[in-house]
């Protein structure tokens, strides 16, 4: 071989070429997965949820998640919810794994509180068949947990646990229409015993707090129940969070009060409830907890109901929170069920998290392979959970297919399974769903836009970003397999954004409250191409961090006011080519 300096620098350069062909090679693969990986959500999230065990013996079949305990514990995050035989795990609040316990306590546990202390993620289980204790673990990725069943002396329904900055440790509990909310200190050195008295903090007071009254849309004249309590220590003040009218109910929402000690006195924040969702596909905001994310942004998780198979067939929501600079607790649940983004560090310099990817199918023409009656193939675009599609077999090829009737780019797409006679119960592994959607610009030739045909995940509210939009005006659903003996779906939500023009600014808005101060009626002129329109309300100009969405109507009554304040008033519209300017803004005494 000649090893000349010609040669030598030859090889040497064809060598660095390669070698940097490689690397390029490399850097766009690792671009491509970067540019793959979801950044963005869409409520309800899609966890795999246990399917109700509780009322098996009548043949109830559905599945359930509920009363979401997050906790942060070793720089990831634990996710406690009723009745679930386990929990979920999350490095970052993005993706969730189901954690089987490798020694669980109590499968009925309703509501369990947890809380990070020291080593260890204390839980506190309320069943009053058999729990009524605070057990723990420092392995909870396996879930060794350790504690003494059945000690403590009260009964304890919806615990939450609280650990001070000084590891003194707060227990506060109650789901009662009846009973205030309470608390106590317990005693980490001696099985979490009760330190001193079990004190009565809250109690509902629905006279003055019109969203506290119980029943759909508040109209209920029946005592409310206050439930779900969460502390959230900020800025040395203690915001004791609670949940009121009742978890079946579309307002089901969460106020607060706050106090200088963990165990108060309290007073009640004017601006409650905090976390609110009455409109939308979903509905229900309520018994949550608040958390930070690892780039130090807030985020509250709540309770969503469906309620068609039982009252307590429900979903979680993630919604983006937060304390302004004059200490007010708040949780935007503004387009709450429209992809929004993630949490992440580039997230956190969005002025707003939600995407602007509008609903592109909402009341489109629908068709399908085939339906048993009175579950037609329009109730999958008709914007409620409530109602959905059954095919008359579950086998593969199965089909529905949306027409947008414009071209659309579309980003996203979320496909919500519904559990009609399903049949199931527990967790069995046997749960997975496989199908296949399609994009066509004509109805005639087809792309493939998603594709689970392999896939053997649980996936019962499946969301899926797109690597990036595509241009579409059909969109196919084609079923390969459903873990249940009916393939029914109750939304096949199609997002992104239309060419047509954005709606107009809706005219001659108008607010008038009612005598009782509690209820407020608002109204304005419908608007031209409007899918819907957003109401946004407060009891400061600069703070209208509440919102209704309301698909249609122009009017509403608003029935979630408290006494004392005056309030302050917009209104937007939104169809699928955006957001109109908003109204401007209304003062009612």
């Amino acid at each position: 071989m000649n090893y000349s300096y010609s040669n030598i620098k030859n090889i040497k350069l064809k060598v660095w070429r390669k070698a940097m062909f490689a690397g390029f090679i490399l850097w766009l693969l690792s671009f491509a997965a970067v540019a793959q990986e979801q950044q963005t959500y869409c409520n309800p999230i899609n966890i795999d949820y246990t399917y109700s065990i509780v009322h098996a013996s009548r043949g109830w079949s559905f599945r359930s998640g509920a009363d979401p305990a997050v906790v942060p514990f070793r720089g990831e995050y634990y996710m406690f919810v009723t009745r679930s035989q386990g929990y979920w795990h999350s490095k970052d609040l993005r993706h969730w794994k189901f954690i089987r316990p490798q020694s669980w306590y109590f499968e009925s546990s309703n509501a369990p509180g947890a809380w990070p202390m020291g080593d260890s993620v204390l839980l506190a289980l309320g069943n009053p068949a058999s729990a009524q204790s605070v057990i723990y673990t420092d392995n909870p990725k396996v879930g060794s947990w350790r504690g003494a069943p059945s000690v403590l002396p009260v009964t304890l329904h919806d615990p939450a646990l609280f650990v001070d900055d000084d590891k003194r440790v707060y227990l506060y509990h109650e789901s009662s229409n009846t009973h205030p909310l309470q608390g106590m200190e317990l005693n980490p050195k001696h099985y979490f015993l009760p330190k001193g008295e079990n004190k009565k903090l809250i109690a509902l007071d629905p006279e003055k707090h019109g969203w506290e009254r119980f029943g759909e849309n508040h109209t209920d004249t029946t005592a409310g129940y206050l439930e779900g309590a969460w502390m959230t220590k900020y800025n040395g003040k203690y915001y004791l969070q609670y949940a009121a009218p009742g978890t079946q109910w579309n307002v089901y929402a969460d106020g607060v009060y706050t106090a200088d000690t963990p165990l108060g006195p309290f007073t009640y924040q004017e601006y409650s409830p905090f976390s609110y969702k009455r409109g939308g596909f979903i509905r229900g905001a309520g018994h949550g907890s608040t958390v930070q994310d690892p780039w130090s942004d807030w985020w509250h998780y709540g309770t969503m109901v469906i309620g068609i198979n039982f009252n307590f067939e429900r979903r979680i929501g993630q919604f983006p929170a937060g304390f302004d600079k004059d200490g007010q607790l708040y949780t935007n649940t503004a387009y709450g069920d429209y992809p929004h983004y993630l949490p992440s560090p580039e997230n956190k310099k969005r002025g707003s998290l939600f995407t602007g990817w509008m609903l592109l199918s909402y009341n489109k023409p629908v068709e399908a392979s085939s339906a048993q009656k009175n579950h037609v193939p329009e109730n999958v675009v008709d914007e409620s959970i409530k109602s959905f599609w059954v095919a008359q077999t579950n086998k593969p090829g199965e089909w529905l297919q949306i027409d947008l009737e414009q071209a659309s780019d579309v980003y996203a797409v979320q496909l919500n399974y519904h559990d009609y006679k399903s049949n199931i119960f527990g967790k069995p592994d046997t749960l997975y769903h496989q199908y296949l959607l399609e994009y066509s610009l004509d109805g005639k030739e087809w792309n493939t836009l998603v594709d689970k045909r392999q896939s053997k995940q649980d996936v019962p509210n499946d969301y899926v970003e797109l690597p990036r939009p595509q241009k579409a005006r059909y969109v196919r659903f084609t079923n390969y397999h459903v873990p249940t003996p009916n393939l029914a779906i109750s939304g096949l939500r199609v997002f992104g954004k239309g060419a047509g023009r954005i709606p107009a600014t809706p005219a001659k808005f108008s607010v008038a409250r009612s005598s009782d101060r509690l209820q407020a009626k608002l109204a304005w002129q419908p608007v031209k191409g409007a899918q819907g329109y957003h109401l946004y309300y407060g009891i400061a100009p600069d703070k209208l961090y509440n919102s209704v969405m309301i698909y249609q109507e122009t009017k509403y009554d608003l029935n979630a006011l408290n006494v004392n304040p005056a309030y302050y008033f917009r209104v937007e519209a939104f169809s699928e080519n955006g957001i109109s300017k908003t109204s401007k803004i209304i003062k009612a005494e």
